[in-house]
């Protein structure tokens, strides 16, 4: 996404100023409450591995982002988005409060109907009141689907000039407003950075940024924070400066996502971890890897079994909101996203931990990458709960993998899940004992035609 988000993309501008206070046919004006919403706002789990609700239940954190939502959408369009959205078992959606052109906005700022962030533009003191009312309209809307809003406090990429021109004190009297105004929303997880180029090379701009985080935790003790640092690999607990503020860390990686996944889960400081940006559908950012269903399968399965909490989605349309966005929402990306949380769900996931060691995966497990395409990948990634009743492993490529079956702690069915089609298949001579090793061989293509399955071993 980066390197599209450096273009000006003034056809959807236009067409947004056309459309985005417009009501049509079957978009809803008001949104009914479920009961069953997690208890907001998420915070750690005791062990610091995943994200609980208030009731202390483990919430998977699944999203998408559209950045550009609180400038480019009316409220009766944002409605309708997030209840569609919902509607795919999303919880979360990372938007922008500060929105330019780098992010599908406007260079001043404004909404689509012209309302500015700062009365005095470009001085981050004067937050403006009917800027922050329509944000908060849209914070409310998404609450009524059961849906957090990651807001960006500080969109780095595009406003990193303006915040060197206000300096410390007006960066940390932001951060105090931001947090203050929004401390009694219980669906917010604050990020902070977007293509955070200069983290670690303009120790002025990281102070800046810390004065932010320093500010929201000053006032909102009731929020996680995270951080984007710089693509195309970085985790938020790379930055010292930043990390006595950061309590979910945010893996952005372009690259195959378990590496940067389990080096944020490896630190020493670990603290949940979330895949906060891939690659997005429809987007190629590298010239290695269009973001199509498989590549979006990989991450997504790749992320999961390397100990994340969850993580963001994203949609060249829905981060844009450009003409014919809401022909582009209901994809095969979004819904194959959808399998993938319906499957972890059903399923021990907070209690998984990866196979770093293949003491599970024992041989056939590929070759580890930290860099490259995500295509050319072939390494297997695994998981067990510790009392061996249930592994899964990943497979992205026509493979046989090795399985110890010590590593089970009894009579273990085994079946494979195609990911693409939300189906299993049986595999001959399942249920197997707990005894030596069994090798288990993919079963051709997936429903898409494409090589990726998972392998589900449950010893109940």
């Amino acid at each position: 996404m980066n390197i599209i988000r450096t273009l000006a993309l003034a056809a959807s501008l236009i067409f947004t100023l056309c459309v985005a206070g417009q009501v049509r046919p079957g978009e809803s004006q008001l949104s009914a409450k479920p009961a069953d919403f997690p208890a907001y706002p998420l915070k750690a789990s005791t062990n610091g591995r995943y994200l609980v609700d208030q009731n202390e239940t483990p919430t998977l954190l699944v999203g998408d982002s559209p950045h550009s939502l609180f400038v480019n959408l009316g409220p009766h369009q944002a409605d309708a988005y997030f209840a569609n959205r919902a509607s795919y078992g999303i919880n979360a959606v990372w938007v922008e409060v500060l929105c330019n052109t780098y992010t599908a906005g406007r260079a001043d700022g404004s909404t689509y109907d012209g309302i500015i962030p700062f009365t005095t533009p470009g001085d981050m003191s004067t937050p403006n009141p009917a800027y922050f009312r329509r944000v908060d309209q849209m914070v409310r809307l998404a609450a009524n689907h059961g849906i957090q809003i990651v807001m960006d406090a500080f969109e780095t990429a595009g406003w990193m000039s303006v915040l060197e021109q206000n300096g410390i004190q007006k960066a940390l009297q932001y951060g105090k407003f931001l947090g203050n105004h929004y401390k009694n929303f219980n669906n917010i997880i604050w990020i902070t950075g977007n293509d955070f180029q200069t983290w670690n090379t303009s120790s002025t701009d990281n102070r800046l940024v810390a004065a932010i985080m320093r500010g929201i935790a000053s006032t909102d003790p009731n929020h996680l924070q995270t951080t984007e640092l710089n693509y195309l690999v970085s985790g938020s607990l790379d930055d010292p400066l930043l990390v006595p503020y950061t309590t979910l860390a945010g893996a952005y990686t372009y690259y195959p996502t378990y590496a940067e996944v389990l080096d944020q889960y490896n630190a020493p400081n670990f603290v949940p971890v979330f895949m906060e940006e891939a690659n997005y559908e429809f987007e190629d950012n590298t010239g290695m890897d269009y973001g199509d269903p498989e590549t979006l399968r990989r991450q997504e399965y790749w992320t999961m079994l390397s100990g994340a909490t969850g993580q963001l989605y994203g949609n060249h349309y829905t981060w844009t909101f450009e003409s014919g966005w809401q022909q582009n929402l209901n994809t095969p990306g979004i819904r194959q996203l959808q399998y993938m949380k319906d499957f972890f769900s059903a399923r021990q996931w907070w209690d998984l931990a990866p196979d770093q060691t293949h003491t599970v995966v024992i041989a056939g497990y590929g070759t580890f990458a930290d860099s490259g395409s995500i295509h050319d990948n072939d390494y297997v990634t695994a998981a067990r709960v510790p009392d061996g009743s249930l592994v899964l492993a990943f497979c992205p490529t026509s493979t046989t993998i090795t399985v110890n079956m010590t590593q089970m702690r009894g009579v273990t069915n085994a079946t494979w899940f195609d990911p693409s089609n939300n189906t299993f298949s049986g595999i001959a001579g399942s249920p197997f004992g707990n005894t030596g090793t069994q090798d288990f061989t993919t079963p051709g293509n997936n429903g898409d035609g494409d090589p990726d399955w998972v392998l589900v071993l449950e010893s109940p």
